[in-house]
């Protein structure tokens, strides 16, 4: 056992890394030291089973799966399309469920049938290029926001906005509607492309528990 290294993995902070850590613990994953809410540590060990784990920002995950400072990620659907990273998505986890929209008044909804030229507001800029450029074939001026995104077309910024949806009451409350669907979203699993030849075994034992228990549910 001492020659194995340590399997390292990279978690979305919040609920994300929260039902990660369920669902692991559903297989006989556990990391007792990571439910310590007071706790400043940044890594945290499981020497029985020699995984590492450490919490980051969505965004950042493919980041460091893609560049070996982890082995396997746990994020977004949403995230893993936006960076377009280097990266093996190898699982849907089923949670984290969610849809990437295109949303907007309901007199938007013409301007998406006859290819006209429109500002759309997004923080998932690539995505929204994706979208319209690629499935639409409709030229439009993607404008970045990071903040809320429901505001851009309410103040005129944008036509309509590419977001995630989740129940869509922000945005009925707010006057818009879904329009179109992008694509469906849920938490993924994700390998570094050297980690999954190098340690083979182990991530594909790991794959294959995961994938049996959420066969269960």
């Amino acid at each position: 056992m001492e020659d194995t290294r340590y399997l390292t993995f990279a978690l979305g902070k919040g609920r994300l890394a929260k039902k990660t850590l369920e669902l692991f613990e559903k297989i006989g994953i556990t990391c007792e030291s990571m439910k310590d809410s007071a706790t400043r540590k940044l890594i945290f060990v499981n020497e029985d089973l020699k995984f590492r784990f450490f919490l980051a920002k969505g965004p950042d995950v493919p980041t460091y799966v893609e560049y070996g400072a982890a082995d396997i990620g746990v994020v977004g659907e949403d995230t893993i399309l936006e960076e377009n990273r280097n990266i093996y998505e190898v699982l849907d986890l089923g949670f984290g469920k969610c849809r990437m929209c295109v949303c907007g008044p309901k007199d938007a909804k013409e301007l998406l049938q006859h290819h006209e030229l429109i500002r759309v507001a997004s923080k998932y800029p690539r995505i929204a290029k994706e979208y319209f450029y690629n499935k639409k074939y409709q030229t439009v001026e993607i404008i970045k926001l990071n903040g809320s995104i429901e505001l851009a077309p309410i103040v005129g910024l944008s036509e309509v906005i590419v977001d995630i949806v989740e129940t869509g009451s922000t945005l009925r409350e707010n006057g818009l509607d879904v329009l179109e669907e992008v694509c469906p979203l849920s938490a993924r699993m994700v390998v570094n492309p050297v980690s999954m030849k190098m340690e083979n075994e182990r991530i594909t034992r790991l794959i294959t528990a995961l994938r049996e228990e959420l066969d269960k549910e």
